[in-house]
């Protein structure tokens, strides 16, 4: 247990709302007697005991791990708040659709939703830019950087205040590089993809337009149905873990890995922003900042599961082959053709680019620069033939 005097150390560096909950983790009393820090720090009144429920739907199914994920976050968002502060979880559909959940959520139908921001593409095409748009090189880690530090956080507020959206985001992640997805046969070129009926979301959609597939987007819970009723002859949904949950490799036996149409989504928790402002400040700080280690488990999380899910997956008889590179240089050029017709006609969109680039190439260069090439570390060690 922290002793008195290393909790008033500790919390003299701790954002004021941090603060009160690591205090409250510690054990700290919750009573009148006087402690360390100031009247703002801690407000000892009733009304501060309060106890408040927000309701969240996601956009996932109950079994995904995505689901999951959400519900590591509402017990870390429990133990912080010392239990003031409950998040009531629902899977999609419980009342909305994936893609009402936005306004259902802006309209206070709901206190909150998860998702990715590709599923609210139809208000604006600039929503997919925050987790499913053009790579310029990064990853889905680099672009949570973009959003906390290169100022995606701020464009992204700019966006919702633009299309009148009452809503307060944060984003976790990160996501890592979605499979080109789930065929009938290997793909060896783009012309073994074209014409296809095929499942994916948010500008993607265009990407593969450009590329002559017939793209569509269907929500996650629906596409393995949709693959055995032929409604569409092949789909991408997003890791390992979940297309081994949702029954992928039930209904297609061969997986194409590598793709650049979603090599770096992350996820967006959002919240009524009635409903957030209504809360205690250091409630609000709660949310916030168990969003930001939610990404740290999650990136962890997803290391196991998806690794553990990727090898059970080979050994069902799933076929899995690397994108050929022909085809990841048709998406990036269908990428430049896309960016190019979007950008003129929406100067919003084309600020976002921008901004992402500038990030891109500066944080790109020096991650390249710095990082150590792996294969050959993993050859080494896994591949040698000695």
């Amino acid at each position: 247990m922290f002793s008195k005097v290393l909790r008033r150390d500790l919390v003299k560096y701790l954002p004021v709302g941090i603060a009160s909950a690591v205090l409250a983790a510690c054990g700290a009393s919750t009573n009148n007697t006087t402690n360390a820090q100031s009247d703002d720090s801690v407000n000892t009144s009733p009304n501060n005991q309060e106890t408040y429920t927000l309701k969240i739907q996601s956009t996932w199914a109950a079994k995904d791990i995505f689901q999951e994920i959400l519900q590591d976050w509402a017990n870390k968002v429990n133990a912080m708040s010392g239990g003031r502060l409950t998040i009531d979880l629902l899977p999609v559909g419980s009342v909305v659709g994936t893609s009402e959940l936005i306004n259902a959520v802006s309209e206070g139908i709901l206190d909150g939703g998860h998702g990715f921001t590709a599923y609210w593409f139809g208000l604006n095409r600039a929503f997919s830019l925050f987790g499913t748009g053009p790579s310029f090189g990064m990853n889905g880690d680099m672009l949570l950087g973009w959003i906390h530090y290169g100022g995606g956080q701020e464009l992204y507020n700019e966006l919702l205040q633009q299309l009148d959206r009452n809503v307060v985001s944060f984003f976790h992640g990160p996501v890592p590089t979605q499979p080109l997805g789930w065929f009938d046969k290997e793909v060896k070129s783009i012309d073994d993809i074209k014409g296809l009926k095929y499942r994916t979301a948010g500008i993607a959609l265009d990407v593969f337009k450009d590329m002559g597939v017939s793209a569509q987007f269907i929500g996650g819970s629906e596409v393995v149905p949709s693959l055995e009723r032929g409604v569409i002859d092949a789909a991408e949904f997003t890791n390992t873990t979940s297309d081994r949950l949702l029954g992928f490799p039930d209904v297609r036996k061969v997986l194409m890995v590598q793709s650049y149409h979603q090599p770096i989504e992350v996820l967006e928790l959002m919240f009524n922003k009635n409903k957030y402002d209504s809360l205690p400040a250091d409630l609000q700080a709660i949310l916030k900042y168990a969003t930001m280690a939610e990404s740290a488990d999650f990136n962890w999380k997803f290391m196991d599961r998806n690794s553990q899910d990727y090898q059970a997956i080979k050994q069902s008889g799933v076929q899995v082959y690397q994108t050929p590179q022909s085809v990841l240089q048709a998406q990036l050029e269908a990428w430049d053709r896309v960016i190019s017709e979007e950008s003129p006609s929406d100067p919003f969109f084309a600020k976002v680019i921008q901004s992402q680039k500038e990030w891109a190439k500066r944080v790109g260069e020096w991650s390249l620069d710095i990082t150590v090439e792996n294969q050959t570390a993993y050859n080494h060690f896994f591949n040698s033939q000695a």
